[in-house]
């Protein structure tokens, strides 16, 4: 899965305030979903924080430090970022015979530039990290956009609308007026292969541009528990009723702030379909050899690998 960096790399997210950019720190550049990539075949990298100084446009205390993987310490621009789309920073441009002073402020570009100050970097949608090698800059560039977006949502306090400051001891932002806290948004939400017999219940969503087969999935309401948020979206999506839940695995979803939650579940009583075609284009019961092939990273490929392959659902 996309977590799953291998070997023995480590993926370090303590908040670490008083971290500084040295010259090999990845800084993460975001334009909406979109993320600043240099692309060797299908291996991506990231700014160094060394290419980004020799330009000397950005200040130091712009970087946000958002998390390492083994030494390797990732930042984010948020002062650039802020905005999305179109925040602009003065260039200080170089001296003519004609100058007698500066006016940096009159030489300004915005994250469209980007690429012609770094030809070798281009803006890419954060979807095609899903494919992307290393595991462990995929991940970085994906899970980056995560706090990207908080970041950007939680400029203005939502209760009284003055500028949220950071905490100085976690990643965490809060109103010096009223108090208000904000930590980073996750959601919860569930993945449930429900079976019956030898067979697997594959879906297709209704209205969206990825057409592959999936599994039951849904996100957790007020006031429930898990394993209730289980029986509730099954319910909803194809009207079957579930029993001997079984939790197999979680996994970071940050293309959707989410955390996912898998289990496998048996139907109770009759297997006939009733779709919620609102949210569902297709249902179908199918056998493990009709199950298609997918090497993708996410946990629902994973889960239908696994029923494929005879698994019974237990945690990996």
């Amino acid at each position: 899965m996309i977590q799953d960096l291998g070997g023995e790399h480590r993926f370090h997210n303590e908040y670490r305030p008083d971290a500084r950019p040295k010259m090999d720190s990845r800084i993460l550049f975001y334009r909406g979903r979109e993320i600043l990539v240099k692309r060797e075949e299908n291996r991506i990298s990231f700014l160094t924080w060394g290419e980004i100084r020799q330009m000397g446009i950005f200040r130091e205390e712009e970087a946000t430090y958002l998390f390492s993987i083994d030494d390797t310490d990732y930042f984010l621009f948020r002062e650039f970022g802020e905005s999305g789309f179109s925040k602009r920073i003065p260039v200080r441009p170089e001296p003519d015979e004609h100058q007698t002073h500066t006016d940096e402020n009159r030489y300004v570009y915005s994250l469209d530039d980007m690429p012609d100050y770094f030809p070798d970097y281009t803006w890419e949608k954060i979807e095609r990290m899903r494919q992307a090698a290393p595991a462990g800059a995929a991940f970085a560039g994906v899970t980056g956009m995560q706090l990207f977006g908080w970041y950007r949502s939680r400029r203005f306090c939502p209760a009284c609308g003055r500028r949220m400051v950071h905490s100085a001891k976690e990643r965490m932002m809060h109103c010096e007026a009223c108090g208000q806290v904000e930590y980073p948004k996750i959601c919860p939400a569930v993945i449930v292969a429900v079976t019956h017999q030898d067979r697997i219940l594959l879906t297709k969503y209704a209205g969206r541009s990825f057409k592959k087969y999936a599994l039951i999935a849904g996100f957790a309401e007020i006031g429930e528990t898990i394993e209730d948020t289980v029986r509730r979206e099954v319910m909803e999506e194809v009207g079957l009723k579930v029993k001997n839940i079984r939790y197999y695995k979680s996994q970071p979803w940050s293309f959707t702030d989410t955390l996912l939650m898998g289990f496998f579940a048996e139907v109770d009583g009759g297997s006939e379909i009733l779709l919620d075609e609102t949210e569902l284009a297709e249902g179908k019961w199918c056998t493990r050899e009709e199950v298609p092939e997918d090497d993708g990273v996410s946990l629902t490929r994973e889960m239908m690998r696994v029923f494929k392959n005879g698994g019974t659902g237990n945690a990996l």
